[in-house]
């Protein structure tokens, strides 16, 4: 899938700017090595994705988002995100064997 970029509002960016992530950082995500897995526990409105990646600092970034066409280009709207610390890390690795 080609992203051409992304789809902030106040909503979106204050939420992720509380959990400490920037916008910098988040959009630097989307250049790098991401894992990404479905969230259908969420996706009841709209399809809902989990990434996790590192941004552009090399810390460890777990992230929701959703795909939006608008235009007729394809955005990423992120929902939420956090720095994920060790003990988070190694829950997801273990809760995860697969990935």
């Amino acid at each position: 899938m080609h992203i051409e970029g992304f789809n902030w509002d106040a909503h979106n960016r204050e939420k992720c700017r509380k959990h400490g992530v920037s916008i910098l950082a988040i959009e630097s995500l989307f250049r790098g090595t991401l894992m990404v897995l479905s969230d259908e526990t969420h996706s009841q409105v709209e399809q809902r994705f989990r990434a996790i990646g590192k941004d552009h600092g090399g810390r460890q970034i777990f992230i929701v988002f959703t795909i939006r066409e608008m235009q007729s280009k394809t955005l990423v709207r992120p929902i939420s995100a956090i720095h994920m610390h060790a003990k988070e890390i190694a829950h997801y690795a273990k809760e995860n064997p697969d990935l």
